[in-house]
């Protein structure tokens, strides 16, 4: 199956403005671009340059969101915004907002934060299948100590799915934390495949001597390297562990018929202009054998 190939905004790419970064995306071959927000200006900028519209953050549900405060004035507040934004997103086309479901305090248990979410999202999610939009979880489990993020592993996907079992309601599949958790991507995109909403293509490393040095917990002086707590590291695909050919086919197996979204973050491929350019090219390399 022919995947279309796009990817997320990275900081220097992106700190050129969305008319360089669409103007080069197409230059490359890229074919989507995932945005941080969706207007009119945004539409006309992706459609002169061909670009389809991939995932678009979902207004204060990207990091530590207040949809998971603890006050419930904020939850409310939160809740209205985010739907008159649906709205927005979805009278201008776009489909899939992306989002990381992080406590506002990181030191809330995951426990607390699934009953906060039952309360916030069936409103949510209602407002979605109304605007037919899709929303897709992020995987990354948040920050140390704490760890705090909601929907990052089979436990909490399959409550999550129990509880509002709607296909407006889904996962960014992203085997890049997965691998760096210990668990079995291609077993989650066969178990959560109906759910997929979306797809990154990103890597990670294991880093052997560093997994001996610290084990699966964070390195306790830190580390010199970038995307990384010691005993792995996110890379760009084809330099990690996941296996992207067996990723293509388990997706066309599922009917997936989105984009795979390359979310550049490898310290090798950082820090410059040049050097995010080289890894998205090479990360779009590496996807065509598979996806094209």
């Amino acid at each position: 199956m022919d995947y279309l190939i796009g990817m997320r905004l990275s900081p220097n790419i992106g700190g050129e403005g969305l008319e360089y970064a669409a103007n080069w995306g197409a230059s490359i071959g890229l074919e989507v671009m995932d945005v941080p927000e969706w207007n009119q200006d945004i539409k006309e900028t992706l459609d002169n340059y061909g670009l389809q519209v991939g995932s678009i953050d979902g207004r204060g549900a990207v990091g530590n969101t207040k949809l998971l405060s603890l006050d419930s004035y904020k939850r409310k507040q939160a809740v209205s915004d985010l739907k008159e934004q649906m709205s927005e997103v979805a009278a201008l086309g776009g489909k899939v907002l992306f989002m990381c479901l992080i406590p506002e305090e990181n030191s809330t248990p995951r426990s607390k934060s699934f009953e906060l979410w039952k309360e916030t999202f069936p409103e949510i999610v209602a407002h979605a299948e109304r605007e037919d939009l899709y929303i897709a979880l992020e995987g990354y489990p948040g920050p140390a100590p704490h760890y705090p993020t909601i929907g990052c592993t089979p436990e909490m996907l399959r409550v999550m799915f129990r509880s509002i079992p709607s296909k407006h309601f889904g996962l960014n599949f992203d085997p890049s934390h997965l691998v760096r958790l210990g668990i079995d991507y291609m077993r989650v995109l066969t178990e959560f495949g109906e759910h997929i909403n979306y797809c990154h293509g990103k890597d990670t490393e294991i880093l052997q001597q560093e997994l001996y040095e610290y084990g699966v917990l964070p390195a306790t002086f830190g580390t010199n390297i970038d995307f990384s707590e010691g005993s792995w590291r996110y890379t760009i695909p084809g330099h990690g562990e996941v296996d992207w050919g067996k990723v293509a086919i388990g997706l066309e197996a599922i009917g997936y018929k989105g984009p795979i979204s390359i979310e550049l973050e490898d310290h090798r491929y950082w820090g410059s202009l040049a050097l995010e350019k080289q890894g998205i090219i090479k990360s779009k390399e590496h996807l065509e054998r598979y996806f094209k």
